[in-house]
């Protein structure tokens, strides 16, 4: 093998020709990888430097088949590294692997082939790591329900081990699966339960900002758009400290959006006015001041042209995306009211010129809003109008009858099970 200088020098050279002659510095970073580890400190971290390098260059040229083969051929050469310093090794690449775009199912493939070698190790610490990893994967991925086969025989392990910090990244891996199932209950179960997990240790930064991110999203969910806001606040604390601009933006748009719904125009634009909105100025916010501006105006045409200008802006986040559409069906039923308000009956075709949408949308509108009992009427589709009932006062006599009759019944079986017992 080459003297430890001789190393250093060829890595050196390597990093120089890697931006100037990729397929070189490849070449050289090959040839030191092919050498083996070594078994002196100064030997692993030259090994060490020439993998992540090599990596960098698979993941600047977009080759993640490449990157994907050296995870697996590195993984014989780990055995000569303290089991803390493979788990980082294994990490770096993997996050390489995860900065090429539509890298999914590659993604996949390697972690699960790094699990199986991992438990022939019998590398605990790693396969968790790696396990929990996969799971964030298939969130990615949207396949929810390998998710949460994963996360359960993996939370039934961590808590026996009582490794808390892990654990409570896990259980909150659980509660956002369950979220975006739209399973509140269990996804509010799953966040108590990290909570109480992360109250008993010191809880990195990133996890603190992600538990506060979580639990707003899940009290917006539920309408309480004050205490999400509160929550939004932390995260973006805790997301701009940690200088992740990418979730601080995100932690924003979601302050913006629980303003929007509680009807607090005054307070999105002075909230887009501040340093942070400033700081993390993009399309995002933008979008979210079209929303605003649409929806203070009232205007359902503003507003589908905000959903339009920046599709993916609101499209691309579930939560947002799902929240507007309810908050477009809340302003449509206002619209729609406002205009039968005179009425008596009245023209499908009018509802739908009044408020500028398609007349099939305004149609099933309307149905969905007598069955929902918004309104009281029925729609007659063979002359294309909605006839409109005036809403009768209920007759308190039939409330009455029904609970003497609720009582009368629950006498009734309270003297057959008396008298049940005494035949006993």
């Amino acid at each position: 093998m080459a003297p430890s200088a001789t190393v250093s020098q060829r890595i050196e050279e390597a990093k120089a020709l890697s931006t100037k002659d990729p397929p070189n510095a490849k070449r050289i970073y090959g040839e030191i990888l092919s050498q083996g580890p070594g078994s002196t400190d100064a030997a692993l971290r030259e090994y060490e430097a020439a993998l992540v390098g090599l990596g960098e260059l698979y993941r600047d040229a977009r080759q993640s088949q490449e990157l994907a083969e050296l995870v697996k051929a590195s993984r014989g050469a780990f055995s000569s590294f303290a089991k803390a310093k493979t788990a980082k090794l294994v990490r770096q690449l993997l996050d390489l692997l995860s900065e090429i775009p539509n890298t999914l199912d590659t993604q996949i493939a390697v972690i699960k082939s790094c699990i199986a070698w991992a438990v022939s190790e019998r590398r605990s610490f790693l396969r968790q790591h790696l396990e929990t990893r996969l799971v964030m994967i298939y969130m990615q991925k949207q396949s929810y329900y390998e998710a949460l086969t994963l996360i359960n025989p993996l939370l039934r392990e961590l808590k026996r081990l009582d490794d808390k910090v892990v654990l409570v990244d896990v259980q909150l891996l659980e509660s956002r699966v369950y979220h975006a199932l739209g399973n509140q209950a269990k996804a509010r179960a799953a966040l108590t339960s990290a909570r109480t997990s992360a109250s008993a240790v010191y809880t990195p930064p990133n996890l603190q900002a992600g538990l506060d991110m979580q639990s707003g999203m899940l009290h917006a969910e539920d309408k309480d758009f004050n205490t999400a806001y509160s929550y939004f606040i932390e995260a973006l604390e805790g997301y701009s400290a940690l200088d992740d601009a990418e979730r601080a933006t995100a932690a924003l748009q979601y302050m913006l959006l629980c303003k929007i719904m509680l009807n607090l125009g005054d307070d999105v634009t002075n909230l887009l006015g501040s340093k942070q909105a400033l700081k993390y100025a993009s399309p995002r916010l933008e979008a979210m001041k079209a929303v605003a501006r649409a929806h203070a105006n009232r205007s359902l045409e503003e507003y589908e042209k905000a959903l339009s200008d920046y599709r993916y802006e609101l499209g691309g986040d579930v939560f947002v995306r799902n929240h507007l559409r309810r908050l477009y069906d809340a302003m449509l039923e206002q619209n729609l009211i406002k205009v039968i308000e005179p009425f008596s009956r009245v023209e499908i075709d009018h509802i739908a010129k009044m408020v500028g949408l398609d007349t099939q949308q305004v149609e099933r509108k309307l149905s969905q809003m007598i069955l929902d009992k918004i309104i009281i009427g029925v729609l007659d589709q063979g002359a294309g109008c909605l006839i409109v009932f005036e809403e009768t006062e209920r007759d308190k006599a039939y409330d009455a009858a029904l609970e003497t009759i609720e009582k009368l019944s629950n006498v009734v079986e309270v003297l057959y099970t008396n008298q049940a017992s005494l035949l006993e």
